[in-house]
C-alpha cells in the first residue's frame, strides 16, 4: 500500500489521442445528421407518395359515385314522370270502369225489372213444367180479384245456387213476367199482404235486384230501423234512395247512407 501522505500522481490524457476522440464524434454527428436527412427525405417521399396514391383512390371513387348518383337522379326522375303517367292512366281506366259498372248494373237492373223473387217455397214442389205451376200458385194464392186468369210468365227457375240438402233453406224461385204491369201488381199486393201462405208453407214475394243494387240497399237498414222507431215513415226507392215521410207529411230525399245517418242524429237531437 503507498503511503498516506504519498501524493497520487495521475497520468496526462494524451493529445492524439483526444484529437482521435473529436474527430470520431464530429464524423459521427456528421453521418446521423445525413442519415437523419436522408431518412426523413425517403420517409417524406414514400408517405407523401402513398398518400397520393390513396387520394388519388378516393377521388375516383367520390367521381365515380358521383357519376352513379347523377345517374340514379337522372332515372328517379325518369321514374317518377313515368310514375305519374301511369297513376294519371289508373285514374282514367278508374273513372272509365266506374262509369261501365254503372252502366253494366243499369242494364242488368233493367233486364230485372219483369222479375220477381218467391222466397220460402219448398224444394221441388214445381215439378217438371215451373212456369206453368207458379202462375196458376199465384193466381190462387192473390184469386181472381188480383188475376182472373194465370198471369203470363215467359220463365221461371230457381236460383243458380246449389241445389239445398234435406232440412236446409229453399232456393228462392225467380218469375219473369211477360207483362211488367202484372209484375208491378204482384209486388204491390204482396207488399200490403206481408207474409203469404202456399198449402200452409209461408213465403214471401220480393224484387229481382242485382246483387250491386241489394248491396246498396242494404246498408240503409240501420238507418231505418231507427226511423220506423221514431214513428217516420221510410222507403227505398230504386236503386238505394231513401225517401223519408215526416209526420206533417212532408218528405225528404236522401241519396247516401251518410245522409240518411246525419238525418237521424239530427232529428233525434232536435
Amino acid at each position: 500500500m503507498p503511503p498516506k501522505n504519498a501524493k497520487t500522481t495521475e497520468k496526462a490524457p494524451d493529445p492524439e489521442q483526444l484529437a482521435s476522440a473529436a474527430v470520431s464524434r464530429t464524423d459521427i454527428t456528421a453521418l446521423l445528421a445525413e442519415h437523419r436527412v436522408a431518412l426523413v427525405a425517403e420517409l417524406k417521399v414514400t408517405f407523401f407518395d402513398e398518400v397520393n396514391g390513396k387520394l388519388d383512390g378516393l377521388q375516383r371513387d367520390l367521381e365515380n359515385h358521383d357519376e352513379r348518383l347523377t345517374s340514379l337522379e337522372d332515372n328517379a326522375e325518369t321514374l317518377h314522370q313515368r310514375l305519374v303517367k301511369v297513376e294519371t292512366s289508373c285514374a282514367m281506366l278508374q273513372a272509365s270502369n266506374d262509369k261501365l259498372k254503372a252502366r253494366l248494373v243499369d242494364m242488368e237492373g233493367r233486364h230485372r225489372r219483369s222479375n220477381a223473387r218467391l222466397v220460402g217455397l219448398p224444394e221441388g214442389i214445381e215439378g217438371t213444367q215451373p212456369s206453368k205451376f207458379f202462375a196458376q200458385l199465384l193466381q190462387v194464392v192473390f184469386g181472381p180479384d188480383i188475376f182472373p186468369s194465370p198471369p203470363e210468365l215467359d220463365r221461371a227457375h230457381r236460383s243458380s245456387a246449389p241445389k239445398p240438402g234435406s232440412g236446409e233453406r229453399p232456393r228462392p224461385v225467380i218469375v219473369c213476367f211477360h207483362r211488367y204491369q202484372q209484375k208491378e201488381l204482384l209486388i204491390r199486393e204482396s207488399r200490403k199482404r206481408g207474409e203469404l201462405k202456399y198449402l200452409d208453407k209461408p213465403f214471401r214475394i220480393y224484387e229481382d235486384y242485382s246483387p250491386e243494387v241489394v248491396s246498396q240497399r242494404k246498408a240503409y237498414k240501420s238507418a231505418m230501423a231507427d226511423l220506423y222507431t221514431m214513428g217516420l215513415k221510410p222507403s227505398l226507392l230504386y236503386p238505394a234512395r231513401l225517401r223519408i215521410t215526416k209526420p206533417d207529411g212532408t218528405r225528404c230525399m236522401f241519396g247516401t247512407v251518410s245522409e240518411a245517418e246525419k238525418f237521424v242524429k239530427d232529428f233525434k237531437t232536435a
